[in-house]
């Protein structure tokens, strides 16, 4: 017979822990550091994270908060539908019947729903073109969203048309029309007519789609600010503002805010970091909630659908297989989130047109995070976590600030005229490149653990936007979408471009005393295109230059721990420039020995915290 383990209390012979007794030990293993520099960190934000969160930073309002119910934090149902949310796909093609054999190949592989890129490098703004790339497609059960900018009245009628012609009543119509005049305006710097009767355009939509229960007009879209360097605050500042402009417009044109609601879907993106993106997903609802509530149209917020891509810019150029790592955690954060609708970019997505193999690895990754995974069966999972709970309402109080300012300054177009959305995004998206070049935030494949050499993935480059041909009617400086990983990227193009550069790596000693900084120095370099002559390691300076001398490098990087260094790097660099090597590096900082070092011959010391992308520039000039 055994015993029942529910009669079991494991824990009552142990005396309760308290947050006293951790901080004791923790300062402990600091050994005098400073707590708040070693194990606090801060969000761009300025949101401090803390290493540990207890039951004494629960929050009194997320206590006993359940889903369904305002203000809808935790999402808008009490039971999340099906099984958690759509999978979408994005397609950018000019061909209708290419696009049309995608968009099959996608339905058929478990997409649910697709949005098109309309216009310019997308479809075609005519009947038959819609008629040619929707082939096929059950229209009373997959949703269209359209992705039109300034086009979007016009693909709106020619989706309009292509239900009629398919006879597809009003009631069973789904999708979005994507109209973003705001958002259009920040991305492009410009509108060909006033932003006035765009919106105007947007509310006549409105009405004509009132039988339309499940097709939204406009998009009020956060992932603008987002892929400009937006901070997960301005990104849902950006997109709050967006809001309430499109709210001031429908009752302006006799919606009011319970009915034009149901008609607008918000759009932000998901992110490398998992749980921020949970917690701005949590935020949205909650401050799209406080808007409608505002309004007199509280529950009407409900209805408001959440989509979610993959971030752009995280996506990397290089070794763009990590990519597939990357929109993996953006995803399975925006579902854990509670995103209605998520987007995965493919992973060649920054290189170009993404292919047959890239968009059925893009799909995968929603299918195992959704039925694999099953990330969308649980409502809210995150929710109870003080973590989490904590950085929600951060997360949400900063974004309410810095959406009462831009309403403060007159709204979003306002701002966006006076340049304070750009300078403040410009101004985060600075402090985050700096984090990169110092490598502080690590990009894999980028800045950490690149691959040198050809990674084997190509793709067909994407056409060149065709430049506008309608003058335009109101301009600002726009806000220009980029990479996090452009800056390394560059470094890479250009030693390329050189022909390649390569340093021996005089690692002294044995494996055990030397590998920890080869490891780093080979990484280091590689970051700029800089192939690292590695080896097991020298135990004298005439071996290490003997090897130097057939490696036919010009350049020479000592390494070695400090307490090897403390005897060796003297000699060895004396040797390597006896040798002639044109140029020394000491990985390590050099401490009190630097005017040593220098007078033996280091020409420079690589270590961490210093700027990367400076200093691989440099050497790249210097090795050329």
């Amino acid at each position: 017979m055994t015993t029942s383990t529910t009669d079991l209390h494991l824990a009552e012979d142990f005396p309760a822990a308290s947050t006293e007794q951790w901080r004791g030990l923790v300062d402990k293993a600091l050994k005098g550091a400073d707590f708040e520099k070693r194990l606090v960190t801060r969000t761009a934000d300025g949101i401090k994270i803390n290493p540990l969160y207890t039951r004494g930073d629960a929050l009194q309002s997320a206590v006993n908060t359940v889903p369904g119910f305002a203000p809808f934090t935790r999402g808008t149902k009490p039971v999340r539908d099906g099984l958690g949310w759509d999978i979408r796909t994005f397609h950018s093609e000019t061909d209708p019947k290419a696009l049309n054999a995608a968009i099959m190949e996608d339905l058929v592989g478990g997409v649910t729903s697709v949005a098109l890129q309309v216009g310019g490098n997308g479809l075609p703004i005519a009947k038959e073109a819609f008629a040619l790339a929707l082939d096929e497609v059950l229209l009373d059960v997959c949703p269209i969203v359209l992705v039109a900018q300034e086009n979007f009245f016009d693909a709106a009628l020619a989706l309009n048309a292509e239900w009629d012609a398919r006879g597809i009543k009003a009631a069973d119509r789904q999708g979005s029309f994507g109209a973003d005049p705001l958002g259009t305006l920040a991305m492009s710097g410009r509108l060909s007519e006033p932003v006035e009767t765009a919106l105007a355009r947007a509310v006549a939509l409105m009405n004509a789609t009132e039988a339309s229960p499940r097709v939204q007009v406009m998009t009020a879209d956060g992932v603008v600010a987002h892929v400009a360097g937006a901070s997960e605050a301005q990104e849902l500042a950006f997109m709050l503002s967006a809001l309430v402009a499109y709210l001031r417009a429908a009752e302006h044109g006799g919606i009011p805010p319970a009915k034009a609601l149901p008609k607008i879907n918000v759009a932000l993106a998901a992110d490398i970091d998992e749980f921020a993106t949970i917690a701005k997903l949590r935020a949205a609802r909650r401050l799209i909630w406080r808007v409608a509530d505002a309004s007199g149209a509280g529950d009407a917020a409900s209805a408001v659908k959440l989509n979610c891509p993959t971030s752009y810019r995280i996506m990397a150029k290089r070794d763009p297989w990590t990519n597939i790592l990357r929109t993996t955690i953006a995803c399975a954060g925006a579902a854990l989130g509670g995103a209605d609708a998520i987007v995965v970019l493919p992973f060649t997505f920054a290189l170009g047109k993404p292919d047959a193999f890239a968009r059925r690895v893009a799909r995968n990754i929603q299918i195992v995070c959704q039925e694999e995974s099953n990330l969308g069966r649980v409502n809210d999972p995150a929710g109870g976590s003080w973590y989490v709970e904590n950085l929600t309402e951060d997360i949400a109080k900063k974004a309410w600030e810095i959406f009462q300012d831009i309403e403060a300054r007159g709204g979003l177009l306002a701002a966006l005229q006076s340049g304070y959305i750009q300078e403040t995004i410009a101004a985060t998206a600075e402090a985050r490149a700096k984090s990169i070049a110092t490598v502080r935030q690590e990009l894999t494949g980028v800045n950490a653990f690149p691959l040198l050499g050809d990674d084997g993935v190509h793709a067909e480059p994407w056409s060149a936007p065709s430049p506008p041909t309608a003058k335009a009617a109101i301009e600002v400086a726009p806000l220009k979408p980029h990479r996090l990983g452009e800056a390394f990227e560059a470094l890479r193009d250009a030693a390329d471009a050189h022909g390649g550069y390569k340093v021996f790596l005089a690692s002294m000693g044995e494996i055990a005393e030397h590998n920890v900084r080869t490891t780093w120095t080979k990484n280091y370099l590689a970051a700029g295109g800089i192939t690292a002559l590695v080896s097991d390691g020298y135990k004298t300076s005439e071996d290490a230059v003997e090897a130097f001398r057939k490696s036919g490098a010009d350049a020479a990087c000592i390494c070695s721990s400090d307490a090897v260094n403390a005897t060796l790097a003297e000699p060895v660099a004396k040797a390597l420039k006896a040798a002639g090597a044109k140029f020394v590096l000491m990985a390590g900082r050099p401490g009190e020995k630097e005017s040593a070092l220098k007078t033996a011959g280091v020409d420079q010391f690589l270590f961490a915290g210093a700027d990367a992308v400076a200093t691989l520039k440099g050497l790249q000039q210097k090795l050329a």
